[in-house]
């Protein structure tokens, strides 16, 4: 898996142990003790948390590897539809019982663990999460949290309702970076920020194109039936695992999913941002013959802006807009950035734009810095215009410490330890992300001419307005397909 793969075959099998469980986790569920204190050779179960990691190649390998180098975590279980994939995991830590269907795990296991990690490909995130959740165990979840908003809401509502201790894995959240913009905000810096962007150089997989018409043989070691999961059953297609899903609606969130949660964390953070109220899109199309521009529905555009609308919060004076751009797409540089300086970090940043000034930052939410960048202290104090004095607390470790501050918090036992990206926080992240993708898809949503020449595409040019409480657009029904997807058969949210 490794966020890139999953599981299949009924999801019927049995619910017993997750039945017996829910009232306990309702109530507020603590750590299960693994073995009688005081005995000899032991340690406290407070001291350790055991992990069941679902997803354990790719970056699944370095989430697991990052639990175990806090110190305080054990890695009990890995579970992974890719035995290829999964054997530097296995290797580096043998003592780990091995599955390949998350629900035969939890169904034989869920005494011998605390916590779960999933990362899987974004589809099959939700399934896993909260059939954890419902268990009683805590949870970290790699970005996108979700595939769906409807997914995102669920999660949302279940980390309060379940009492598990919730992070998603957007590790820029713990850096200092996203707490330095906080602070210089927080001090008037640059005024009220009306309009923020964020862009990126990805995807850097196939996008844009036609789902290959000759199917492939599978990998050896890789289940495709359970990698599937929850999406429609398809024939396995040339270089889709490990990576190329990502290009997919069936499996991915695009360019967005993977690089949105890294690079509007800090937008949300600054500003406590929340759900937006209204968002359109335009996208790149790709050329085909000299008479028609591409359309694939089944795959994500090459490129596209994107605007979001959010609501006033006690940080700014009005409502924001928010410009999302991929595919290379930047924004018009500042004028206060000089002509030879990086923008960003080349390929992805964020700029902050406000009534008295701007600030920008990379990735992550890292190297933060106020525009003209003279005035931001890197070396020489005397040059330090803007010199706010560090008002929140760093996490240990900064962006790595994403991890261990986890493992802490799951120890401590829920609402005891704050962490950077709990679900209050990361739901309504992953929903705007999610929102941004639906003006994507109802740009391609197509009706027959009444003529029979050709195609409409009423969602072309629509400012799509959204009803948060009913998680449903407004004005152009065709989209809210999107909002919920339908499972593939035996597969469901929730026991």
């Amino acid at each position: 898996m490794a966020e890139e793969e999953n599981k299949s075959a009924p999801l019927d099998s049995t619910r017993r142990q997750f039945l017996k469980t829910g009232a306990l986790a309702a109530a507020g569920f603590m750590i299960v003790p693994r073995y009688v204190l005081g005995g000899k050779g032991y340690t406290a179960p407070s001291d350790r948390l055991r992990i069941a990691a679902v997803g354990v190649g790719g970056k699944g390998e370095s989430d697991i590897k990052s639990f175990y180098d806090s110190g305080k975590a054990d890695i009990a279980f890995l579970c992974d539809v890719d035995d290829t994939r999964a054997a530097n995991s296995r290797q580096r830590f043998p003592k780990a019982k091995y599955y390949k269907d998350w629900r035969e795990l939890f169904d034989k296991e869920a005494k011998n663990f605390d916590a779960v990690s999933v990362s899987t490909p974004d589809h099959n995130h939700a399934v896993t999460t909260l059939a954890a959740m419902q268990l009683g165990k805590h949870v970290y979840v790699q970005k996108p949290l979700t595939h769906d908003i409807y997914e995102a809401r669920m999660l949302t509502d279940a980390a309060k309702r379940y009492k598990v201790v919730t992070q998603m894995g957007n590790q820029g959240a713990s850096g200092d970076g996203v707490r330095q913009l906080r602070e210089w905000y927080d001090s008037g810096a640059i005024g009220k920020v009306h309009t923020i962007y964020s862009w990126t150089n990805r995807p850097v997989w196939p996008q844009g194109i036609q789902w290959p018409a000759t199917k492939a043989d599978v990998p050896q070691g890789l289940d495709w039936d359970l990698w599937l999961g929850t999406a429609p059953y398809k024939e396995y297609v040339n270089k889709l695992v490990p990576f190329n899903w990502r290009g997919w609606w069936d499996y991915g969130t695009g360019a967005l999913g993977d690089m949105g949660c890294h690079l509007i964390e800090a937008p949300f953070r600054v500003l406590d941002l929340t759900y937006a109220t209204d968002v359109q899109a335009s996208v790149g199309s790709v050329y085909v013959d000299e008479f028609k521009r591409g359309y694939f529905p089944e795959s994500c555009p090459p490129s596209s802006h994107v605007t979001l609308t959010f609501p006033k919060t006690e940080k700014t004076k009005g409502t924001v807009t928010l410009h999302w751009m991929d595919g290379g797409i930047q924004p018009e540089r500042p004028e206060e950035l000089g002509p030879n300086e990086l923008f960003g970090d080349g390929g992805n940043g964020t700029l902050f734009v406000g009534t008295k000034g701007k600030m920008m930052c990379s990735t992550y939410g890292a190297d933060p810095r106020l525009l003209p960048t003279s005035r931001t202290y890197k070396v020489k104090p005397k040059h330090q215009k803007v010199k706010p004095k560090h008002q929140l607390a760093r996490v240990p470790g900064g962006a790595d410490g994403h991890y261990a501050q986890w493992v802490e918090a799951c120890l401590a036992g829920y609402g005891k330890m704050e962490v950077s990206s709990p679900f209050e926080i990361a739901g309504p992240l992953t929903e705007a992300l999610l929102m941004a993708n639906l003006a994507i898809r109802g740009v391609d949503v197509r009706k027959p001419k009444a003529d029979g020449t050709g195609f409409d595409y009423p969602g072309r040019g629509v400012k799509l307005l959204w009803d948060n409480q009913n998680m449903r657009v407004t004005n152009f029904d065709e989209v809210n397909q999107f909002v919920k997807r339908e499972y593939r058969a035996g597969w469901t949210l929730g026991a």
